[in-house]
């Protein structure tokens, strides 16, 4: 019976393997789009002068590596036609601008010109509640064992809000995103909350609440859902098949990815008792 089974191994095994052949795949690749990450964010406590935005293109599905956008003219206007020049640092992609002037409410317009197409976009300031306390639960979600923090904060009232949650654990390469609105807590205290079963005491987490428009909250919402709380955020290049808020006013059809964003955000660093 030994040596039947070997034979019987062995055909199998030849089958098997002289029957493999190499399929040559003709993956077609799309035309690469702008990408656009115009996230201002403005830290409360600081004057927010100091401003970054990043351009890039998609690539062949067999690179997982953005190519760097060079030569790029880069702007915003404020309501008052203040011009914000962003200029570019040479060979990174990024653009930089270190007298950006951000106030709440204002309303501001992103301008892009890029090869020959002119991308535009305009968004709104937005404000954050300060951030008041941090509380730790050792014995939090369904198992009892993961580490829980909740970050509270106090809704303004008689005003609609929207929220961006970032949380940055020191032992993980990505970070945690989150979206919310007050609909339910409009006016009254409230928190965010991250759990997490991997992080120990000493660990340290950086807290980060932002103030969001509806607009920016609906696409951070299928983002997170489309990514899991882990998906790498807003600030890196999103999945080609969400589309932001910046439109192209010379070839409309051939429409950028990102989006445009102002938020003021509040920050906490937290160290894990």
């Amino acid at each position: 019976m030994k040596k039947i089974y070997f034979f019987s191994v062995f055909i199998l095994s030849f089958l098997f393997f002289s029957c493999e052949e190499v399929i040559p795949l003709n993956l077609e690749t799309a035309p690469p789009k702008l990408v656009i990450e115009a996230s201002i964010v403005w830290k409360k406590g600081t004057t927010g002068s100091a401003q970054k935005i990043k351009l890039s293109t998609t690539t062949s599905f067999y690179s997982d590596t953005p190519i760097k956008v060079l030569g790029a003219t880069v702007f915003i206007k404020n309501s008052a036609n203040t011009t914000f020049t962003f200029t570019e640092v040479p060979n990174t992609g990024e653009y930089r601008c270190s007298n950006f002037v951000p106030v709440i409410g204002e309303n501001y317009t992103l301008t892009v010109i890029n090869n020959g197409n002119t991308y535009t976009a305009n968004e709104t300031l937005k404000s954050v509640a300060p951030i008041t306390n941090v509380e730790q639960n050792n014995q939090g979600g369904f198992s009892g064992k993961d580490i829980e923090l909740k970050t509270h904060f106090i809704d303004p009232a008689a005003e609609t809000n929207y929220y961006l949650y970032r949380y940055t654990y020191s032992t993980q390469v990505k970070s945690n995103f989150y979206v919310d609105e007050d609909v339910f807590f409009n006016g009254n205290p409230f928190f965010s909350l991250s759990r997490n079963k991997d992080v120990k005491a000493g660990d340290r987490i950086e807290i980060s609440h932002y103030g969001i428009s509806k607009t920016y909250y609906n696409y951070m919402s299928i983002l997170v859902n489309i990514a899991g709380n882990n998906g790498g955020g807003p600030f890196q290049s999103p999945p080609a098949t969400i589309r932001g808020n910046i439109i192209n006013t010379t070839q409309p059809d051939n429409f950028p990815l990102g989006y445009f964003s102002l938020s003021e955000y509040d920050t906490v660093n937290y160290v894990v008792q």
